[in-house]
């Protein structure tokens, strides 16, 4: 069974940084398109950002777009969203995901992600 787990999550302040790890196991890392999720109390949960099985292309939400940045080391299987200028709405426990199959096209909807992290909570304060 492929497991996903997420670190670095924290409490910070407005306008901070953090740098969130998604840390693969049991699948080729290589070889699938990954993606960042998030959600809020009482939200759905939303597309954050995806990126392709080499790390050369990304995708990111309007609401994150300039401040986040989605990469990849795929000599240790593991995927990172770096946060940059942090906001109250920013708020939510953050997922990476990955799809059922390699080298699926990526996704910007819940749908396109077969297999789940337990998620690390992210708090900014304002």
């Amino acid at each position: 069974q492929v497991q996903l787990v997420e670190s670095g999550g924290g409490l910070v302040q407005a306008g901070g940084s953090l740098r969130l790890s998604c840390a693969a196991s049991r699948l080729t890392f290589r070889t699938y398109t990954m993606g960042w999720f998030r959600q809020a109390p009482g939200k759905e949960r939303e597309f954050v950002a995806h990126i392709s099985t080499n790390g050369v292309s990304a995708y990111y939400a309007d609401s994150v777009k300039g401040r986040f940045t989605i990469s990849r080391d795929n000599t240790k299987s593991t995927l990172y969203l770096q946060m940059n200028s942090l906001k109250p709405e920013d708020t939510a426990v953050y997922y990476c995901a990955a799809p059922k199959t390699p080298y699926t096209s990526p996704a910007r909807s819940t749908h396109g992600y077969d297999y789940w992290g337990q998620g690390t909570q992210v708090t900014v304060s304002s």
